[in-house]
């Protein structure tokens, strides 16, 4: 296996020098998307060696972040990409865990936060929306896992990018299970380490409305189509 480091960005300049650093000691190649950030991300990216850059003009979501990070790396002659959030709620040093769980290909590894639950700083928004995931993820015939909407996970390349998923913000990382499942593709877990930031130290750009419904959207639509499936 010849993995990769993507990191989407969007407005994290405030972590994402350490994230990149932690990220470097893995000695892979990385490849960090700049989806359309308006604070000083672009300057720390031109400032740091030994990256691959890639630029939306506009803010595009993460889905399609991490979609240009796959096509960037498998071009580059990667079949595997670690995905890492730019926001340091993750160790990079986990990468190692992630790849451990991968002993079949192709195979997707989602980084389980352990502990989530039980930290004072994790926002009820998170701990509502990791029990409402799962359960939904499953629903539409994806697998029954702990932490469906972790951001740290290993993705097989090509076979991620060929699995049709339309969604193209947070939605891409709940879809992308469903999708994965009913392509053959293995799915296992991994435990990993999570570090929620205090106050303005936290940056998100989780909308816990708008991004609910878009959540039920996208499971409606996976939902009527396992339904159309099985009639069918």
């Amino acid at each position: 296996m010849k993995p990769a480091i993507i990191i989407p960005a969007y407005n994290h300049g405030a972590q994402l020098a350490a994230v990149i650093a932690g990220a470097a000691r893995l000695h892979m190649p990385i490849f960090v998307i700049d989806d359309g950030s308006t604070d000083e991300t672009a300057e720390i990216l031109a400032a740091t060696p030994g990256i691959d850059i890639i630029r939306h003009e506009i803010n595009r979501g993460k889905g399609a972040a991490l979609l240009s990070g796959f096509a960037a790396a498998h071009g580059a002659g990667c079949d595997a990409a670690i995905t890492i959030d730019a926001d340091g709620q993750h160790d990079p040093a986990d990468a190692e865990k992630v790849l451990a769980a991968a002993t079949r290909r192709p195979c997707l590894v989602v980084g389980s936060r352990q502990d989530m639950l039980a930290s004072r700083n994790v926002p009820w928004t998170s701990r509502f929306g990791r029990h409402f995931s799962n359960f939904w993820v499953w629903s539409a015939g994806g697998p029954l896992i702990a932490d469906s909407q972790s951001g740290f996970r290993l993705y097989p390349l090509p076979e991620t990018s060929t699995l049709g998923v339309r969604a193209r913000r947070y939605q891409f990382e709940v879809e992308v299970l469903v999708k994965a499942r009913q392509h053959g593709i293995d799915i296992r877990e991994a435990p990993i380490t999570v570090v929620y930031q205090k106050g303005p130290e936290r940056v998100s750009h989780f909308k816990p409305w708008g991004d609910f419904w878009r959540n039920s959207a996208t499971f409606t639509r996976l939902i009527f189509a396992r339904i159309f499936r099985i009639g069918r």
